[in-house]
């Protein structure tokens, strides 16, 4: 059984990330000439799966992966940071 002290730990460092290409943003706007990499920081894996298999549902995002390591991108990448909280239910379904 997970205790409270264990859950608000890990709520304030997550452990897995989401990372995708959002073809839609890509190359327009704050992206402008830039790829838009979509980052969404889970808390658990089962978190992480969740958001991998409703995103992989969706046709404008592409090169969807679950990483352990918090990811880092170049120059010609805009990054979007969104958290497991910042969500809406469509993707935590």
């Amino acid at each position: 059984m997970t205790t409270l002290a264990t859950t608000n730990e890990t709520k304030l460092n997550p452990i897995f990330w989401v990372t995708m290409t959002d073809k839609f943003m890509s190359g327009w706007g704050g992206a402008a000439n830039k790829t838009n990499k979509l980052i969404i920081a889970c808390y658990t894996y089962q978190q992480a799966e969740t958001i991998e298999r409703n995103a992989n549902k969706r046709s404008e995002m592409k090169y969807v992966n679950i990483c352990s390591n918090k990811p880092r991108y170049g120059n010609n990448v805009k990054e979007s940071w969104k958290t497991w909280e910042d969500m809406g239910e469509i993707w935590k379904k």
